[in-house]
């Protein structure tokens, strides 16, 4: 980290067009090294989404998107057929990395229209059209991610207590985050938050992540064990929850880091309302219900020996272990967005949210 310099001052994905390459921070080495990876090839993109160097939806979507642009633009073809197969190759490719998260899909069918609205043109000029587009994703990303912080603040009073699991944070997204949007704009306006983070196991994104950064803005963050979420809501100290997701589907199930259902249904529990935030890109209306959402599974390793210098379980120990859940609509108090804040039956909310757009 450069001297001086806070983690909230770097940004968590960005492009450096001259030397065609994706400039993202290594969140694996967070907090202790603050390193910018710079990611040229198909592999090292795909790698560094699947390895969690990039995480958290949005982010993912927007790194998928200057990636699927570096690629394209190195692609050696100049008639559109050549381009497009090949084009459709890597985004094959880095669709693969991580299936629950909506965002990387979305990023990367927003891109092949690009190349489909536009097949009559000259292929540089569709080049020069994907670079535009996902520039405006981070643009966008920003200015979602904003506004969802505005509607989430409007569910909170000056002093509260807040908890939040897993990293929803300005690492997960270009800035502000989802969940910590509301949290940061508090911040900005004297809202003397107080704020929970769950470390999260067992890659401890609540950790390493959610409390660095907040931290670093100065928010008053408290860490605890994710099985300390009941005390805390039982002694009255939490006023609200707020988590991000990676994909919500039709009726309202969100998919987000393991153990987020748990801490939902603590919170229906002790009467402390549960919010979910999330851009609309993340509503996947082709998936029914939560039981449709693909649940990513992850190495054995990030249980027994992530962490420890020496395994911490019994060698050849079975292990399970999901990188997310899916919490039930009816735990869920609301779903913040970048248009407001949707209330359940979700199905009728996300037909009338849709229906303007």
């Amino acid at each position: 980290m450069e001297q001086n310099k806070t983690i909230m001052e770097y940004e968590t994905v960005a492009l450096d067009d001259a030397d065609s390459a994706l400039v993202v921070i290594d969140q694996t080495k967070l907090p202790a090294v603050t390193e910018l990876l710079r990611l040229h090839t198909a592999q090292e993109i795909w790698d560094a989404i699947y390895l969690l160097k990039v995480r958290g939806a949005p982010a993912i979507g927007v790194a998928a998107a200057f990636g699927i642009y570096l690629l394209a633009k190195g692609i050696d073809a100049q008639d559109y057929e050549t381009f497009y197969r090949k084009f459709c190759e890597y985004k094959n490719y880095l669709n693969s990395a991580r299936p629950t998260a909506v965002n990387l899909s979305w990023a990367l069918n927003r891109m092949e229209r690009v190349c489909t609205d536009n097949r009559t043109l000259p292929v540089d000029e569709i080049r020069r059209k994907l670079k535009e587009t996902a520039v405006a994703m981070k643009e966008e990303d920003i200015r979602v991610c904003r506004a969802i912080g505005e509607h989430g603040l409007t569910l909170l009073k000056p002093g509260d207590g807040i908890l939040t699991h897993c990293n929803a944070g300005q690492l997960a997204t270009c800035k502000y985050g989802t969940a910590t949007a509301p949290i940061y704009l508090g911040q900005e306006r004297g809202y003397r938050f107080r704020v929970y983070a769950d470390e999260t196991r067992p890659l401890l994104q609540g950790a390493r992540l959610t409390a660095y950064e907040l931290q670093a803005s100065g928010v008053d963050v408290t860490l605890i064990c994710d099985n300390m979420s009941a005390t805390v809501m039982k002694n009255g100290w939490v006023n609200a929850v707020f988590v991000g997701c990676d994909r919500v589907a039709a009726n309202g199930d969100t998919a987000n880091k393991i153990g987020t259902s748990v801490v939902a249904t603590v919170a229906k529990r002790y009467n402390v309302p549960f919010y979910v935030c999330a851009p609309t890109s993340t509503i996947d209306m082709n998936t029914p219900t939560g039981a449709d959402i693909v649940i990513e599974e992850r190495p054995a390793g990030e249980v027994t020996d992530m962490w420890y210098e020496k395994p911490m379980a019994p060698a050849g120990i079975k292990v399970f272990n999901p990188a997310f859940d899916v919490t039930d609509n009816d735990l869920i108090s609301g779903i913040v967005t970048e248009y407001g804040v949707l209330r359940s039956p979700y199905t009728e909310s996300f037909a009338k949210l849709f229906e303007h757009l």
